[in-house]
Protein backbone atom coordinates (compact mmCIF):
# COMPACT_ATOMS: atom_id res chain seq x y z
CA UNK A 1 0.00 0.00 0.00
CA UNK A 2 2.85 2.44 0.67
CA UNK A 3 4.33 1.81 -2.78
CA UNK A 4 0.96 2.44 -4.37
CA UNK A 5 0.44 5.58 -2.31
CA UNK A 6 3.83 6.97 -3.38
CA UNK A 7 3.19 6.05 -7.03
CA UNK A 8 -0.16 7.82 -7.39
CA UNK A 9 -0.52 11.41 -8.59
CA UNK A 10 -4.00 11.44 -7.05
CA UNK A 11 -6.34 8.99 -5.37
CA UNK A 12 -10.08 8.88 -6.06
CA UNK A 13 -12.36 7.06 -3.62
CA UNK A 14 -15.66 6.55 -5.46
CA UNK A 15 -18.07 5.50 -4.24
CA UNK A 16 -17.06 6.22 -0.66
CA UNK A 17 -19.34 4.55 1.88
CA UNK A 18 -20.03 5.90 5.37
CA UNK A 19 -17.75 3.19 6.77
CA UNK A 20 -14.88 4.10 4.44
CA UNK A 21 -15.28 7.80 5.23
CA UNK A 22 -15.19 7.00 8.95
CA UNK A 23 -11.99 4.99 8.56
CA UNK A 24 -10.27 7.75 6.58
CA UNK A 25 -11.36 10.48 9.01
CA UNK A 26 -9.95 8.54 11.94
CA UNK A 27 -6.79 7.30 10.24
CA UNK A 28 -7.81 3.66 10.53
CA UNK A 29 -5.76 1.64 8.01
CA UNK A 30 -7.92 -1.48 8.26
CA UNK A 31 -7.99 -2.60 4.63
CA UNK A 32 -6.04 -2.06 1.41
CA UNK A 33 -8.02 1.04 0.45
CA UNK A 34 -7.81 2.87 3.77
CA UNK A 35 -4.16 1.88 4.28
CA UNK A 36 -3.25 3.29 0.86
CA UNK A 37 -5.11 6.57 1.40
CA UNK A 38 -3.73 7.07 4.91
CA UNK A 39 -0.21 6.56 3.54
CA UNK A 40 -0.70 8.96 0.61
CA UNK A 41 0.84 12.42 0.28
CA UNK A 42 -0.90 13.13 -3.04
CA UNK A 43 -4.31 14.84 -3.48
CA UNK A 44 -7.30 12.70 -2.48
CA UNK A 45 -10.76 13.03 -4.03
CA UNK A 46 -13.65 11.45 -2.11
CA UNK A 47 -17.08 10.95 -3.69
CA UNK A 48 -19.55 9.76 -1.02
CA UNK A 49 -22.55 7.58 -1.86
CA UNK A 50 -25.07 6.24 0.66
CA UNK A 51 -28.69 6.50 1.77
CA UNK A 52 -29.91 9.95 2.79
CA UNK A 53 -30.22 9.05 6.46
CA UNK A 54 -26.60 7.88 6.55
CA UNK A 55 -25.35 10.96 4.67
CA UNK A 56 -27.17 13.27 7.09
CA UNK A 57 -26.11 11.40 10.24
CA UNK A 58 -24.08 13.65 12.59
CA UNK A 59 -21.16 11.20 12.57
CA UNK A 60 -20.93 11.30 8.78
CA UNK A 61 -21.22 15.09 8.78
CA UNK A 62 -18.38 15.34 11.31
CA UNK A 63 -16.22 12.89 9.38
CA UNK A 64 -16.72 14.79 6.12
CA UNK A 65 -15.67 18.03 7.85
CA UNK A 66 -12.57 16.25 9.16
CA UNK A 67 -11.64 15.11 5.66
CA UNK A 68 -12.10 18.66 4.36
CA UNK A 69 -9.72 19.90 7.07
CA UNK A 70 -7.22 17.26 5.92
CA UNK A 71 -7.39 18.88 2.49
CA UNK A 72 -9.34 16.07 0.80
CA UNK A 73 -11.53 17.20 -2.09
CA UNK A 74 -15.10 16.12 -1.35
CA UNK A 75 -17.49 15.72 -4.30
CA UNK A 76 -20.87 15.94 -2.59
CA UNK A 77 -23.51 13.36 -3.51
CA UNK A 78 -26.51 14.32 -5.60
CA UNK A 79 -30.25 13.86 -5.23
CA UNK A 80 -31.70 10.95 -7.16
CA UNK A 81 -32.55 7.27 -7.13
CA UNK A 82 -30.89 5.23 -4.38
CA UNK A 83 -30.63 1.52 -3.67
CA UNK A 84 -33.89 -0.20 -2.75
CA UNK A 85 -36.00 2.20 -4.79
CA UNK A 86 -35.52 5.15 -2.42
CA UNK A 87 -35.13 8.75 -3.54
CA UNK A 88 -33.08 11.47 -1.92
CA UNK A 89 -29.61 12.96 -1.35
CA UNK A 90 -26.87 10.38 -1.40
CA UNK A 91 -26.56 9.31 -5.02
CA UNK A 92 -22.97 9.18 -6.29
CA UNK A 93 -22.06 12.41 -8.07
CA UNK A 94 -22.09 12.40 -11.85
CA UNK A 95 -18.82 11.02 -13.26
CA UNK A 96 -18.16 14.35 -14.98
CA UNK A 97 -18.23 16.10 -11.59
CA UNK A 98 -15.74 13.60 -10.19
CA UNK A 99 -13.46 14.00 -13.21
CA UNK A 100 -13.69 17.79 -12.85
CA UNK A 101 -12.59 17.49 -9.22
CA UNK A 102 -9.59 15.41 -10.27
CA UNK A 103 -8.74 17.98 -12.93
CA UNK A 104 -9.04 20.66 -10.25
CA UNK A 105 -6.57 19.03 -7.87
CA UNK A 106 -4.13 18.07 -10.62
CA UNK A 107 -4.66 20.40 -13.56
CA UNK A 108 -3.74 23.57 -11.69
CA UNK A 109 -0.76 22.08 -9.90
CA UNK A 110 2.22 24.35 -10.36
CA UNK A 111 0.18 27.47 -11.19
CA UNK A 112 1.56 29.13 -8.05
CA UNK A 113 4.90 27.31 -7.95
CA UNK A 114 7.63 29.46 -6.41
CA UNK A 115 5.19 31.92 -4.81
CA UNK A 116 4.58 32.56 -1.14
CA UNK A 117 1.02 33.53 -0.31
CA UNK A 118 -0.70 34.79 2.81
CA UNK A 119 -4.31 33.86 3.60
CA UNK A 120 -6.36 34.76 6.64
CA UNK A 121 -9.47 32.91 7.77
CA UNK A 122 -12.22 32.79 10.36
CA UNK A 123 -13.96 35.40 12.47
CA UNK A 124 -12.30 37.32 15.28
CA UNK A 125 -13.53 37.32 18.87
CA UNK A 126 -13.47 40.59 20.79
CA UNK A 127 -13.76 40.00 24.57
CA UNK A 128 -16.46 41.63 26.68
CA UNK A 129 -15.18 39.85 29.79
CA UNK A 130 -13.19 36.68 30.34
CA UNK A 131 -16.18 34.52 29.31
CA UNK A 132 -18.11 36.46 26.67
CA UNK A 133 -17.11 38.03 23.38
CA UNK A 134 -18.46 39.83 20.32
CA UNK A 135 -18.06 37.61 17.26
CA UNK A 136 -19.60 36.78 13.91
CA UNK A 137 -20.85 33.78 11.95
CA UNK A 138 -17.70 33.12 9.92
CA UNK A 139 -16.74 29.43 9.84
CA UNK A 140 -13.35 29.89 8.18
CA UNK A 141 -14.28 27.38 5.45
CA UNK A 142 -13.54 29.79 2.60
CA UNK A 143 -10.15 30.79 4.00
CA UNK A 144 -9.20 27.19 4.67
CA UNK A 145 -10.22 26.23 1.13
CA UNK A 146 -8.05 29.04 -0.23
CA UNK A 147 -5.05 27.82 1.77
CA UNK A 148 -5.47 24.20 0.64
CA UNK A 149 -5.98 25.21 -3.01
CA UNK A 150 -2.89 27.43 -3.00
CA UNK A 151 -0.77 24.64 -1.54
CA UNK A 152 -2.12 22.21 -4.15
CA UNK A 153 -1.05 24.65 -6.87
CA UNK A 154 2.53 24.74 -5.59
CA UNK A 155 2.59 27.80 -3.31
CA UNK A 156 4.11 28.10 0.12
CA UNK A 157 1.21 29.24 2.30
CA UNK A 158 1.04 31.25 5.51
CA UNK A 159 -2.44 30.87 7.04
CA UNK A 160 -3.39 33.30 9.81
CA UNK A 161 -6.56 31.91 11.32
CA UNK A 162 -8.97 31.93 14.24
CA UNK A 163 -10.31 28.44 13.48
CA UNK A 164 -8.91 24.94 13.20
CA UNK A 165 -6.59 24.85 10.20
CA UNK A 166 -6.04 22.18 7.54
CA UNK A 167 -2.93 20.06 8.00
CA UNK A 168 -0.63 20.32 4.98
CA UNK A 169 3.16 20.33 4.71
CA UNK A 170 3.09 23.54 2.64
CA UNK A 171 0.80 25.45 5.02
CA UNK A 172 2.36 27.30 7.98
CA UNK A 173 -0.36 28.15 10.49
CA UNK A 174 -0.47 31.20 12.76
CA UNK A 175 -3.29 31.02 15.32
CA UNK A 176 -4.91 34.27 16.49
CA UNK A 177 -8.16 35.28 18.17
CA UNK A 178 -8.75 39.05 18.22
CA UNK A 179 -8.63 41.74 15.54
CA UNK A 180 -5.48 43.18 17.12
CA UNK A 181 -3.76 39.79 16.95
CA UNK A 182 -4.95 39.29 13.39
CA UNK A 183 -3.65 42.70 12.31
CA UNK A 184 -0.27 42.19 13.95
CA UNK A 185 0.20 38.70 12.47
CA UNK A 186 -0.85 39.76 8.96
CA UNK A 187 1.08 43.03 8.87
CA UNK A 188 4.27 41.39 10.13
CA UNK A 189 4.17 38.83 7.30
CA UNK A 190 2.52 40.62 4.37
CA UNK A 191 5.62 42.42 3.09
CA UNK A 192 7.40 39.10 2.62
CA UNK A 193 4.81 37.37 0.42
CA UNK A 194 3.84 37.60 -3.24
CA UNK A 195 0.07 37.49 -2.76
CA UNK A 196 -2.21 38.21 0.19
CA UNK A 197 -5.81 37.02 0.12
CA UNK A 198 -7.65 38.32 3.16
CA UNK A 199 -10.81 36.26 3.59
CA UNK A 200 -11.23 36.52 7.38
CA UNK A 201 -14.24 38.25 8.90
CA UNK A 202 -12.43 40.71 11.16
CA UNK A 203 -14.59 42.60 13.65
CA UNK A 204 -15.02 46.31 12.89
CA UNK A 205 -15.56 47.18 16.55
CA UNK A 206 -14.53 45.88 19.97
CA UNK A 207 -15.53 46.67 23.56
CA UNK A 208 -13.45 49.36 25.24
CA UNK A 209 -11.65 47.75 28.17
CA UNK A 210 -12.79 44.15 28.56
CA UNK A 211 -13.90 43.39 32.12
CA UNK A 212 -11.84 41.05 34.25
CA UNK A 213 -13.59 37.92 35.48
CA UNK A 214 -17.23 37.35 34.55
CA UNK A 215 -19.94 40.00 34.48
CA UNK A 216 -22.86 38.90 36.65
CA UNK A 217 -26.53 39.01 35.69
CA UNK A 218 -27.39 40.25 39.19
CA UNK A 219 -25.41 43.43 38.53
CA UNK A 220 -27.65 44.34 35.59
CA UNK A 221 -26.78 45.03 31.96
CA UNK A 222 -23.33 46.60 31.74
CA UNK A 223 -22.68 49.67 29.59
CA UNK A 224 -20.97 48.52 26.40
CA UNK A 225 -18.81 51.15 24.76
CA UNK A 226 -17.24 50.18 21.44
CA UNK A 227 -14.18 51.39 19.57
CA UNK A 228 -12.90 50.71 16.06
CA UNK A 229 -10.49 47.85 15.44
CA UNK A 230 -7.48 48.07 13.09
CA UNK A 231 -8.34 47.93 9.38
CA UNK A 232 -6.28 44.88 8.42
CA UNK A 233 -6.91 45.17 4.68
CA UNK A 234 -6.07 48.87 4.49
CA UNK A 235 -2.95 48.28 6.56
CA UNK A 236 -1.62 45.82 3.98
CA UNK A 237 -2.61 48.15 1.11
CA UNK A 238 -0.54 50.94 2.67
CA UNK A 239 2.64 48.90 3.03
CA UNK A 240 5.46 50.42 0.93
CA UNK A 241 6.30 47.06 -0.66
CA UNK A 242 2.94 45.34 -0.56
CA UNK A 243 1.94 42.07 -2.25
CA UNK A 244 -0.76 41.57 -4.86
CA UNK A 245 -3.74 42.18 -2.61
CA UNK A 246 -7.15 40.51 -2.65
CA UNK A 247 -9.85 41.31 -0.11
CA UNK A 248 -13.17 39.67 0.69
CA UNK A 249 -16.35 41.61 1.44
CA UNK A 250 -19.40 40.00 3.02
CA UNK A 251 -22.41 42.01 1.89
CA UNK A 252 -26.18 41.70 2.21
CA UNK A 253 -27.44 42.45 -1.29
CA UNK A 254 -25.27 45.57 -1.62
CA UNK A 255 -22.91 45.09 -4.57
CA UNK A 256 -22.57 48.88 -4.91
CA UNK A 257 -21.00 48.95 -1.46
CA UNK A 258 -18.44 46.37 -2.56
CA UNK A 259 -17.60 48.41 -5.68
CA UNK A 260 -17.04 51.46 -3.48
CA UNK A 261 -14.92 49.43 -1.06
CA UNK A 262 -12.71 48.11 -3.86
CA UNK A 263 -11.78 51.68 -4.75
CA UNK A 264 -11.38 52.90 -1.16
CA UNK A 265 -9.26 50.03 0.16
CA UNK A 266 -6.59 50.10 -2.54
CA UNK A 267 -6.85 46.41 -3.41
CA UNK A 268 -6.02 44.71 -6.70
CA UNK A 269 -9.20 42.64 -6.47
CA UNK A 270 -12.19 42.44 -4.15
CA UNK A 271 -14.29 39.28 -3.82
CA UNK A 272 -17.84 40.14 -2.77
CA UNK A 273 -20.32 37.56 -1.56
CA UNK A 274 -23.95 38.08 -0.60
CA UNK A 275 -24.21 36.22 2.70
CA UNK A 276 -28.01 36.58 2.67
CA UNK A 277 -28.35 34.30 -0.37
CA UNK A 278 -29.35 30.69 0.22
CA UNK A 279 -26.40 28.32 0.03
CA UNK A 280 -23.85 31.12 0.11
CA UNK A 281 -21.75 32.77 2.76
CA UNK A 282 -21.07 32.08 6.42
CA UNK A 283 -21.09 28.43 7.46
CA UNK A 284 -22.17 27.05 4.09
CA UNK A 285 -20.12 24.70 1.93
CA UNK A 286 -20.72 26.82 -1.18
CA UNK A 287 -20.36 30.44 -2.21
CA UNK A 288 -21.67 32.73 -4.93
CA UNK A 289 -19.16 35.51 -5.43
CA UNK A 290 -18.63 38.54 -7.64
CA UNK A 291 -15.14 39.76 -8.47
CA UNK A 292 -14.86 43.54 -8.22
CA UNK A 293 -11.95 45.33 -9.90
CA UNK A 294 -10.45 48.72 -8.96
CA UNK A 295 -12.02 50.36 -12.03
CA UNK A 296 -15.48 49.36 -10.81
CA UNK A 297 -16.03 46.54 -13.30
CA UNK A 298 -17.43 43.27 -11.99
CA UNK A 299 -17.32 39.57 -12.84
CA UNK A 300 -20.15 37.51 -11.30
CA UNK A 301 -19.64 33.79 -10.75
CA UNK A 302 -22.23 31.07 -10.37
CA UNK A 303 -22.80 29.22 -7.09
CA UNK A 304 -19.87 26.83 -6.51
CA UNK A 305 -18.61 24.83 -3.60
CA UNK A 306 -15.92 26.68 -1.68
CA UNK A 307 -12.98 24.52 -2.82
CA UNK A 308 -14.01 25.19 -6.43
CA UNK A 309 -14.27 28.94 -5.73
CA UNK A 310 -10.81 28.83 -4.16
CA UNK A 311 -9.20 26.95 -7.04
CA UNK A 312 -10.78 29.17 -9.67
CA UNK A 313 -9.87 32.32 -7.75
CA UNK A 314 -6.19 31.39 -7.57
CA UNK A 315 -6.19 30.73 -11.31
CA UNK A 316 -7.76 34.16 -11.87
CA UNK A 317 -5.21 35.82 -9.57
CA UNK A 318 -2.34 34.13 -11.43
CA UNK A 319 -3.80 35.38 -14.71
CA UNK A 320 -4.09 38.96 -13.41
CA UNK A 321 -0.52 38.90 -12.13
CA UNK A 322 0.79 37.60 -15.46
CA UNK A 323 -0.97 40.40 -17.31
CA UNK A 324 0.33 43.02 -14.91
CA UNK A 325 -3.08 44.01 -13.60
CA UNK A 326 -1.82 44.08 -10.01
CA UNK A 327 0.29 46.70 -8.33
Amino acid sequence: HTSLARWADAIVVAPATAATISRLANGLAEDALSATVVAAACPVVVAPAMHTEMWEHPATTANIETLRRFGYRIVDPEAGSLAGGDEGIGRLADPDSIVAAVDEVLGGAGTLAGLTVLVNAGGTREPIDEVRYIGNRSSGKMGNALAVAAAAKGARVVLVTTVEAPKHPSIAVVAVETADEMAKAVWERAAGVDVAVLAAAVADFRPVGAASGKLRRADGPPPLELEATPDVLRGVAELPDRPFLVGFAAEVGQLAEAVSKAKQKGVDLLVANDVAKAGSGFGSDSNEVTLVFPDGSTEPWELLDKPAVASRLWDRIAELMRHGDGS
